[in-house]
């Protein structure tokens, strides 16, 4: 399988796949490569209806050349921990945060989401953030706001009594119980629509039936996310043996 860089050639022949409607993982596997590269690739370059093989292939010489003058002469990438390899890492947390950024998250929020995430911690504090993203205190104060506001960080006191940013296992929880909400709320808001149009108007029918499919999907969307929680959020029950029965737990 080729390592490396893509090469101009390559990224010609992601777009002629992405022309013909292949999936990434179809592109990827013409070309011998993660799909990850692939989805990375064509993310960060305009997505799958705006990619162009040289615009790509300039804008990726640019990143590295400016990321080769913000590096300091003669530094090295700081040690990874468990043996990782730091740049199988660095490329990891690229493909994680284009892809959050492709499903609507803003770059900034996408960013500190990827780093909460790939932290052994789960956690890191707003100076943590700065320095391995080296961006201002306010963009990540702004971008923890956002994400307060999707369930998808939570505030607490270290014992050091600084302030750390959570991600663990219970925030898809709580971010899908807050989307069911708010679409519970939309659904509401619509149905308020048909007494005020009148209910036999064709305007008021079609917010009924908004209504009623937005009450499916949230009350779909709350009934999953209980039942993902009890099944996968398991604890392993030691036996005689060695080998465990899972039993629920809430992580």
């Amino acid at each position: 399988m080729p390592g490396g860089r893509l090469t101009q050639q390559e990224r010609q022949q992601i777009a002629l796949g992405l022309a013909d409607g292949l999936a990434y993982a179809e592109i990827a596997r013409r070309l011998e490569r993660p799909t990850s590269t692939v989805t990375r690739e064509v993310m960060r370059n305009g997505g799958p209806t705006a990619y162009r093989a040289d615009l790509a292939h300039r804008a990726t010489e640019r990143r590295a050349h400016r990321r080769r003058q913000s590096a300091p002469r003669g530094s090295e990438a700081p040690a990874q921990a468990h043996g990782r390899d730091a740049e199988a890492v660095r490329e990891y947390e690229e493909t994680f945060t284009t892809v959050l950024i492709a499903t609507g998250t803003p770059k900034m929020m996408a960013r500190v989401l990827t780093c909460l995430y790939t932290s052994d911690a789960g956690s890191l504090t707003a100076a943590e953030l700065v320095q391995r993203l080296q961006v201002s205190p306010a963009s990540i104060s702004k971008a923890i706001s956002f994400l307060e506001t999707q369930g998808l960080v939570r505030r607490e006191r270290d014992e050091r009594r600084r302030e750390r940013y959570v991600a663990d296992n219970d925030v898809w929880y709580q971010s899908m119980l807050a989307s069911a909400q708010g679409t519970a709320q939309l659904a509401d808001t619509a149905r308020q629509g048909v007494g005020v149009l009148g209910p036999d108007t064709p305007a008021a029918i079609r917010l009924e039936n908004i209504a009623r499919f937005l009450d499916f999907v949230g009350e779909s969307i709350a009934r999953a996310a209980e039942q993902a929680r009890e099944i996968l959020h398991t604890m392993p029950e030691p036996t005689a043996g060695g080998a465990g029965e899972a039993k629920p737990g809430r992580g």
